[in-house]
C-alpha cells in the first residue's frame, strides 16, 4: 500500500480527494494537512511516499513544500492538485519532478488515472534493479503526455498533438525544423509550429532561431531530454 498525505486547506476540496482516494485500490491515506507547515511537521511522524499538493494555501505555497522536499532529499513523490493553470508554475513544478499536474476542476477519471499510473509505474521500478529501453521509454512517454494535461489552447486538437509527439519521438536524436515535423505529419508548416511553440513553453522542446543569408529564418528544435531531471 501507498502511503498518501492530502495538503489541501480547503476543508471540502480535501474531503472529496479523500473519497476518490478511497476508491483506487492501492492507497491509504496517512494524513491531511491544510498548511505547508502542518505538512512539515506531519512529514516527521508519518511515513509518506506521495503527497497531493495544493499550490494557493495561507502562508506558504505548495511549491515552496515541494521545494523543501527536494532540498532535503526526502524520497517522496508529489502530485499537484491545484487551480493554478499558467505555464510559469507548471513548469517550476515539472522542473521539481513532480508525477503529475491536476488542473481544478477535474473529474474522478482524470484523478483515478493518475494514481492507477503512478502505481503501475511504482509497482514497475521497485520490482527489478534495472529495465529495457522500450520500457523507460513508456514510463517517460507518459510523464510528457502527463505534462500536456486534458485542456489545450484554443485551436490545437489532441489528436494531431498526439501525431506531433510521434513526430518528435521520430526525429529527436537531432535538431529538426519545423518543416521537418510538418511534413512528417502531413500538415501545413504553420499549423505545425503552433504545436511546436505550445510544446515549448512547456519545456519539453527548446527552440534557436537560424537565420540565413536569404529566405526566412530556419527553427531549429531540440527534444529537452532533461527537463525531468
Amino acid at each position: 500500500m501507498i502511503n498518501v498525505m492530502i495538503v489541501e486547506d480547503d476543508p471540502m476540496v480535501a474531503e472529496i480527494n479523500k473519497r476518490y482516494l478511497s476508491q483506487i485500490d492501492g492507497f491509504q491515506l496517512a494524513a491531511t494537512a491544510n498548511s505547508v507547515d502542518e505538512a512539515i511537521a506531519l512529514l516527521k511522524k508519518e511515513k509518506v511516499q506521495l503527497i497531493l499538493l495544493d499550490i494557493f494555501m495561507p502562508g506558504k505555497l505548495g511549491l515552496e513544500l515541494l521545494a523543501y522536499l527536494r532540498k532535503n532529499e526526502l524520497e517522496i513523490d508529489v502530485i499537484i492538485i491545484s487551480a493554478a493553470s499558467d505555464l510559469e508554475r507548471i513548469k517550476k513544478a515539472l522542473r521539481q519532478g513532480i508525477v503529475d499536474y491536476l488542473i481544478k476542476p477535474f473529474e474522478f477519471e482524470r484523478f483515478n488515472a493518475a494514481l492507477t499510473t503512478y502505481l503501475e509505474q511504482t509497482r514497475m521500478t521497485d520490482k527489478r534493479d534495472s529495465i529495457s529501453q522500450q520500457e523507460l521509454d513508456s514510463f517517460l512517454l507518459h510523464r510528457e503526455e502527463a505534462v500536456i494535461g486534458e485542456e489545450l489552447p484554443k485551436g490545437l486538437t489532441k489528436d494531431t498533438l498526439k501525431q506531433i509527439w510521434d513526430a518528435i519521438q521520430k526525429l529527436k536524436e537531432a535538431p529538426f525544423s519545423t518543416d521537418d515535423v510538418a511534413n512528417v505529419v502531413g500538415i501545413s508548416r504553420v499549423s505545425a509550429r503552433k504545436y511546436l511553440n505550445f510544446l515549448k513553453d512547456l519545456g519539453i522542446l527548446e527552440v534557436k532561431v537560424i537565420y540565413g543569408t536569404i529566405g526566412r529564418p530556419v527553427y531549429q528544435h531540440e527534444y529537452n531530454s532533461g527537463r525531468n531531471t
